[in-house]
């Protein structure tokens, strides 16, 4: 009956397990291992080589990814509504020294080449004006909508032609590869990707997020920013577990189609009501207050998103008997 958040979410079994498994004395920090596997996972999953590390939250992998690319005088392109603008409390000028998230807008929190484009045009090129270093995407976005291998590419094109580095916030990158049926290279490293943040908390994990580095040269830095922002935990060895009990036989995907063809569910049922497409395992519904009230007091749970809006999450561990009863709700308002 909670659809408010895929971060309360339990956390799967074979995690746990792993967490059990993984309580046994090792070498402490980074240096045990089952952190020694990760970037040989990680390698193996995106097919090319890469460096990656654990941090403990969403926040701390967006931010150490950023300030990889981006000096204290240099800004950040991002979305309007990007999770680093909204909900990180300054967090990315925190980790890099104050450089400037430079927003740009786009329906569904959604970035475009063309936008990207614009916005660094009109920045003139001398020291009166914040000049960009990168820029960010999340996929799947703050509206679940998700970006595919060429919308990823042309962005990744004027990256490029600027001298700009790409970072992908991918807090729900199993959402986004689970709906795309693609290869998670296709929409990262191949389509022009520096860095991407693997999320797995909001889907199964307990308190462990990845970092991806494709250009491994960004990996040296941050392993030293990850330390002084106190993000180097001493039994590290329980946040690779999680990790790799994840990849393992591609638990992080098998969760994310679970939580996506529930959302198919409740958008089905909400028709005409949707605001955006249901591409992952975020719906967004109109609803007004009264209405939500009726869903309320029926024992449902969820966000409000603006007036007359509501959002609605479902997590690797609803199933569809869960989902079926907020389905019938909606439609019958």
């Amino acid at each position: 009956m909670r659809f408010f958040s895929d971060n309360a979410a339990s956390v799967h079994p074979k995690v746990m397990d792993a967490l059990t498994k993984a309580n046994e004395q090792d070498t402490a920090y980074d240096g045990d291992a089952l952190s020694a596997q990760l970037n040989g996972a990680f390698s193996g999953l995106f097919e090319t080589d890469v460096e990656a590390m654990w941090v403990a939250t969403g926040t701390a992998a967006n931010s150490l990814a950023l300030a990889a690319l981006c000096q204290p005088h240099q800004g950040v392109i991002c979305h309007e509504e990007a999770h680093i603008e909204q909900d990180e409390a300054g967090a990315p000028a925190f980790y890099t020294g104050g450089a400037k998230l430079m927003l740009v807008g786009g329906e569904g929190a959604k970035l475009s080449a063309e936008t990207v484009e614009i916005h660094c045009a009109a920045i003139r090129d001398d020291v009166h004006q914040v000049q960009p270093a990168a820029v960010s995407i999340t996929n799947a976005t703050e509206y679940g909508l998700v970006y595919s291998p060429d919308e990823v590419a042309a962005i990744a094109e004027i990256c490029r032609d600027r001298g700009l580095g790409l970072h992908m916030d991918g807090a729900r990158f199993a959402n986004a590869i689970a709906r795309l049926g693609c290869h998670p290279a296709d929409v990262t490293w191949k389509a022009g990707v520096d860095v991407l943040s693997f999320g797995f908390v909001k889907n199964g994990g307990m308190g462990a997020e990845a970092l991806v580095f494709f250009d491994k040269d960004l990996a040296r830095d941050t392993r030293y920013r990850r330390k002084r922002a106190g993000h180097l935990q001493s039994k590290g060895r329980f946040l690779a577990a999680q990790i790799l009990a994840m990849l393992d036989d591609d638990l992080w995907l098998e969760n994310a189609r679970t939580s996506n063809e529930g959302a198919q569910i409740i958008a089905q049922a909400a028709g005409e009501r949707l605001l955006y497409p249901a591409e992952a395992n975020e719906v967004f519904i109109r609803l007004s207050a009264s209405e939500a009230e009726t869903l309320r007091n029926a024992g449902f749970d969820f966000y409000d998103w603006g007036e007359g809006k509501a959002r609605l999450v479902i997590s690797w561990n609803q199933s569809a008997a869960d989902i079926q009863p907020l389905a019938n709700a909606i439609a019958a308002l």
